[in-house]
Order: C-alpha cells, then sequence, then structure tokens
C-alpha cells in the first residue's frame, strides 16, 4: 500500500486507524479498507483483515453497490447538457413502453418516480441477469407504481435499470461503453467496471450466531447492472468523490455537479437528516451536510462521503453481505479528520482588478426598510447580506450581459439587474421583482406603488 501517511499528524492518522479497526473486528467483516481525501488528494489510507499479513490495498477491487447509480446519474445529465433530453422530459418521450412513460426524468434520477424499490421474484442481487431479459421483467405489470409519481421519495432499484436502459437508447451503445468512454478514461479510473478484475476482494457472508464464513455468488445482474454492480478500488473512488467535489471539464461541469447535490425530494417523514439529489444521497453528520452514496450487494458493503464546508471526502469498503456499516464509518472517518485538522482558510487576498461602477454598487441597500449591504467578489461577483433582522441574503455570478444570477436560496436562479435613471446613474436594484433603493424607501419612484408623499414622520 502507498504510504501517504506523511500527509496528516500522527495523532489524526492514529484516530483514524483506531476507528477502522473497531469497524472492522465489532462489524466481523473478513476485510475493511478505507481512504481519506483533503483538497481533492488521497491523503490517508488503511486497511484491516482477518489474515495477518494481507491487509488489502487502495488497489483492491469491491463491489460498490449502489455508489453505482451515481455514475449512471452524472451519464445522464451529460445527456442533458447536450441537450438531447431534458430534466422534464417524460421517460415516455424517450424510451417509451415502460410502466414509468409518465415519470420525468429528474423524477427518476431523484427517486420519486413512484416505482417499486425491488424487480419481482428471485432477488436480483443473487441471480443471474438473463432471468429478467426485457425490461417488462424488471417491474410487476400489474403495480408497477407503490407511490403516485412525483409525490414521495421512494428509493427504487429498477428505477436506474431504466435510467440505464435510456443511456444506451440515446447513445446507441451498452452503458458500461458509454460509461468507460465518457467517464472513467478522461479521470483516469482503470480499476471500475462492471466485472471483477484481479485483485479482487472475494464476497462472503458472516453467521449471525458463529463466527463462521459463506461465500456470495458473483453474479452479473444484467438489465439491472445499473442499480450496483460496479467494482472499483479506494484509489479509484478517489478521484470519484474529487469530481463530485468540483466537476472535470471532460465529464460534467462544476456548476451540474452542484446541482446533483441539491436536495431534490423532501426527506423521509420524520427523518430530516437524509434526502436525495440528482443521482445523490444528502445527509446531516455530526453538523455538517454530506453528499454521496452507500452502496451494498452480496458480500459487499460501501461508503463515500464528500463535505463540501471542509474539503474532506471518505471512502469505505467491506467485503461481507452485513454487519459493517460502512457507510456511516465513511462519515465518522470524515469528521474525525476535520476535528484533528480543521480547514485552514485560504490567506486574504485583494482582488486582482476591479471595476470602478461595481465597486459604486457596494455598500449598504434597502428592500423596503430593511437593511442590507452589497459588496464586490472576485470575477464581478456581488454578495447581498442581511444588516438587520429582516431579509434574504445570497451570492450572484455575473453574467456577460451585464446581469447576475443568483446562487444560493431564495434567490438562486433569479437575476440581479441594475435600474439607471435617465441620466446614467443608478436608481437601484431589482433581484426578481424586489426593488434595492441606496435610501429605505426611496427614491419614491422607484418603490413598486409608490411612497406617502408625507414621508417619515413622527406619531
Amino acid at each position: 500500500m502507498t504510504d501517504l501517511s506523511d500527509e496528516l499528524l500522527p495523532t489524526t492518522r492514529r484516530a483514524l486507524l483506531h476507528r477502522l479497526a473497531v469497524a472492522q473486528s465489532e462489524g466481523r467483516t473478513p476485510s475493511m479498507v478505507a481512504g481519506v481525501l483533503r483538497d481533492g488528494r488521497l491523503v490517508w489510507s488503511g486497511a484491516r483483515s482477518m489474515v495477518d499479513g494481507h491487509a488489502p490495498t487502495t488497489d483492491v477491487q469491491y463491489r460498490i453497490g449502489s455508489i453505482t447509480k451515481t455514475f449512471v446519474a452524472v451519464l445522464v445529465l451529460r445527456l442533458r447538457d447536450e441537450g438531447l433530453l431534458d430534466l422534464a422530459d417524460p421517460l415516455g418521450r424517450h424510451l417509451p413502453g415502460t410502466p414509468a412513460d409518465g415519470a420525468t426524468v429528474a423524477q427518476l434520477l431523484s427517486h420519486s418516480a413512484g416505482l417499486a424499490s425491488e424487480t419481482p421474484g428471485p432477488w436480483w442481487e443473487r441471480t443471474d441477469g438473463a432471468l429478467r431479459p426485457d425490461l417488462a421483467d424488471i417491474l410487476e405489470a400489474e403495480r408497477p407504481l407503490r407511490h403516485p409519481t412525483g409525490r414521495v421519495h421512494h428509493y427504487s432499484n429498477p428505477t436506474y435499470a431504466l435510467l440505464g436502459a435510456l443511456v444506451e437508447r440515446l447513445r446507441g451503445e451498452h452503458w458500461g461503453e458509454v460509461l468507460r468512454r465518457e467517464v472513467l478514461e478522461p479521470l483516469g479510473m482503470d480499476r471500475t467496471g462492471l466485472l471483477p478484475e484481479h485483485p479482487h476482494a472475494g464476497g462472503f457472508a458472516v453467521h449471525p450466531w458463529a463466527d463462521v464464513l459463506l461465500p456470495e455468488p458473483l453474479t452479473d445482474t444484467g438489465l439491472m447492472a445499473p442499480a450496483g454492480q460496479l467494482w472499483s478500488t479506494v484509489a479509484d473512488l478517489a478521484k470519484w468523490a474529487a469530481f463530485l467535489a468540483s466537476g472535470h471539464e471532460k465529464v460534467l461541469s462544476a456548476d451540474t455537479v452542484a446541482e446533483m447535490r441539491r436536495p431534490a425530494v423532501a426527506p423521509e417523514p420524520g427523518d430530516w437528516s437524509e434526502t436525495y439529489g440528482l443521482g445523490l444521497q444528502l445527509v446531516e453528520h455530526d453538523g455538517r451536510i454530506l453528499h454521496g452514496h452507500s452502496g451494498s450487494m452480496p458480500g459487499f458493503t460501501a461508503g463515500l462521503w464528500v463535505s463540501e464546508t471542509d474539503n474532506l471526502a471518505a471512502i469505505v469498503f467491506a467485503n461481507s453481505t452485513s454487519g459493517p456499516r460502512t457507510a456511516h464509518v465513511a462519515a465518522e472517518l470524515l469528521a474525525l479528520t476535520a476535528q484533528h485538522e480543521p480547514r485552514i482558510p485560504e490567506p486574504w487576498r485583494p482582488l486582482a482588478e476591479f471595476d470602478e461602477q461595481l465597486l459604486a454598487l457596494t455598500g449598504p441597500w434597502y428592500w423596503g426598510a430593511a437593511a442590507h449591504s452589497l459588496r464586490l467578489t472576485a470575477d464581478r461577483g456581488l454578495e447581498l447580506s442581511v444588516l438587520g433582522r429582516a431579509g434574504r441574503a445570497g451570492r450572484f455570478r455575473a453574467e456577460a450581459d451585464g446581469t447576475w444570477t443568483g446562487l444560493d436560496d431564495y434567490y438562486a436562479g433569479e437575476t440581479l439587474r441594475v435600474v439607471r435613471s435617465d441620466d446614467g446613474s443608478v436608481s437601484h436594484l431589482d433581484i426578481g421583482s424586489f426593488v434595492f433603493t441606496r435610501e429605505p424607501y426611496g427614491p419614491a419612484g422607484a418603490v413598486p406603488g409608490g411612497v406617502d408623499p408625507q414621508g417619515w414622520r413622527v406619531y
């Protein structure tokens, strides 16, 4: 295994190894391997094994289960970014004849199409895909829907089989080949694929009441493969985690990756700590929001989480069907790293250049009587802050046409315009029809509905 120990402090390395060792021991798994990234680089890796002297390296393949779905989602969003589909398109427009014809692509990506969680029997994860040769075989003909389309989040493995078929229909070739050419090769992930290649771990079940093992079958699940069949390594998924943090110019832009990790559906009733974006799980852990995915297949469990705030990521694999909570361990490894070595902010530096007209826009602004401030940021960006108790904050990205587009919360996607008077001076700001003026409720002509002509007064 590559020695990455000089990248973290000894106390951090000790804490991470201890957590991994406890997880392997208490989880009763034959082996466990993990990695932590900081600033997009793998800075720590560790492993534990039931065989002395034979711990897995970061180059040993494990089955990653539903982390596969994140790859399929990227393929679909590439199609969207190329203009070959819209997320609002019904599936039937591109892949007609399935029980999900009326569900939109976005609903399928976010598991809100209402489809059943699993295929009709037998259990698809442990049986050959030849038993389900057609898309009609992955859902019950009589009752494919479990919920009204678009109403609730209901996790569905067949949904991602349909998305894999959608990729194949629009690309004209097997989704696995599309994945290799469009995603894996550009990212340098040459140890990720649909079938295992040496060296790889074997999958086991561990008896619940005795320390004995049962080998699990290695199956090719056919049409269901987009739901969870990929094999990968810690080294390869480190590259994937870095991509999920910041995008890649040859795969997906940073803006589209950010779109993937925005909540697309409401959390499950009673559970506000977890929701789903476009192919990514979003969880709250130890006060931070993580994006990534958990995964499991017979004989294997996996977890990958990225913390945008900390610029950290963690990956954990194990080769037993149940026992080790690999996704939870990955979140804890990330939290431990952040606790022992909190992110050091970049040093403050002045802007390299600025526009005098933009500088003149900075300072206090008022929405009605609610006080705000506007400051100039890099790349001609603007940041609106709330000075009093009322109002909404937001960051805005400069556009080529002289407007700005909101990036956060209420103002996300909304347009900020500078409105000028006939003499060219700035009259007010317009943010999605909200008027911001240099003084509370003034000038009167800029305020929708006008202002009482007697102005401010004492009662």
